[in-house]
């Protein structure tokens, strides 16, 4: 098994073609065939279903896949380390994450600092789940997540099943996050009884999606009124027109947001409650991080004011 055979197989997997592969790859259709027949060959399995709308993998070769974008990825980056040198073609970035306006702003910065015409750059807000598989299948080289007393079992034993680690960067206490308008908005502190009449406002994690999943904390609490929305720009618009709220780390960016909102600090009578949220990034295991996912990590620790 080679390099370049490890780049063939990627490469279909991105097309869901041979020929398209062979054109991106500047080879020839039947050596690429024979070069991936070599492979599957050696190795006992196969990894691609041919038919005549194209290629899928096998689940043999979802798994194979993974370990090779890995073993790949690791390479590329010793290269650009090492030799300065690229790889022929533009190199790809992602990150995926909960819905952190923190995360989308580093990202900004970190993208200022390299060629867009050498790099292919991806961020994506999406679910809990997504950004654990995002990772998992190196469609993101980064995910950004929080862990809390509540979830950390789950999450964690998650992500060791996938071969994930999860590296700490900041603990934050709960806020209760609202527009400037909201009735509460002058309160130092507030409450789950004070917030009683307002909808609380969580993002969706899907059908089926276990609470464990949730991007709030404290979301085992019983809320008499509750919205799903799935992207931030919405839930926004809800805590103006609705007075919703969401619970919230409290880091929140103005540029990003506006600054028509505010943080303020929730208040729980119940002192057993942790409302402690450990905000932090995960990765492949034994990953060494590309240079532009180093900058990220950087930009993010810089933003956050952590060393």
């Amino acid at each position: 098994m080679t390099l370049q055979q490890l780049k063939y197989v990627i490469g279909i997997s991105e097309t869901g073609s041979f020929n398209k592969a062979a054109e991106k790859l500047y080879i020839s259709q039947p050596s690429l065939t024979s070069t991936i027949h070599d492979l599957e060959n050696e190795l006992g399995i196969t990894i691609f279903n041919r038919t005549g709308r194209g290629v899928t993998l096998t689940n043999d070769g979802t798994e194979f896949l993974s370990s090779a974008k890995q073993l790949y990825l690791n390479y590329q980056n010793l290269m650009e380390k090492y030799s300065g040198e690229g790889i022929g073609y533009r190199k790809k970035f992602g990150v995926s994450t909960q819905h952190y306006s923190f995360a989308v702003k580093s990202f900004v910065e970190m993208v200022k600092k390299f060629n867009t015409n050498e790099y292919e750059f991806a961020i994506r807000e999406t679910k809990t789940q997504d950004v654990i598989n995002d990772v998992a299948g190196l469609k993101s080289e980064i995910g950004i997540l929080y862990l809390s007393d509540f979830n950390r079992k789950i999450i964690q034993n998650l992500l060791k099943s996938r071969e994930l680690e999860f590296h700490p960067l900041i603990d934050c206490k709960a806020f209760v996050y609202i527009w400037k308008g909201h009735p509460l908005a002058k309160h130092k502190s507030i409450s789950f009884k004070e917030l009683e009449d307002y909808p609380c406002l969580s993002f969706e994690q899907g059908e089926g999606a276990s609470f464990y999943f949730a991007e709030e904390i404290l979301s085992t609490n019983e809320y008499h009124r509750a919205i799903k929305a799935n992207d931030r720009a919405t839930m926004l618009n809800l805590m103006v027109g609705l007075n919703g709220y969401t619970l919230c780390s409290g880091i929140i960016c103005e540029e990003l947001n506006g600054e028509d909102y505010i943080a303020v600090p929730f208040r729980e009578e119940n002192e057993q409650i942790n409302r402690i949220m450990e905000i932090g990034y995960i990765t492949k295991k034994n990953f060494n991080l590309s240079n532009i996912g180093k900058t990220y990590i950087e930009e993010i620790k810089k933003y956050l004011g952590v060393n």
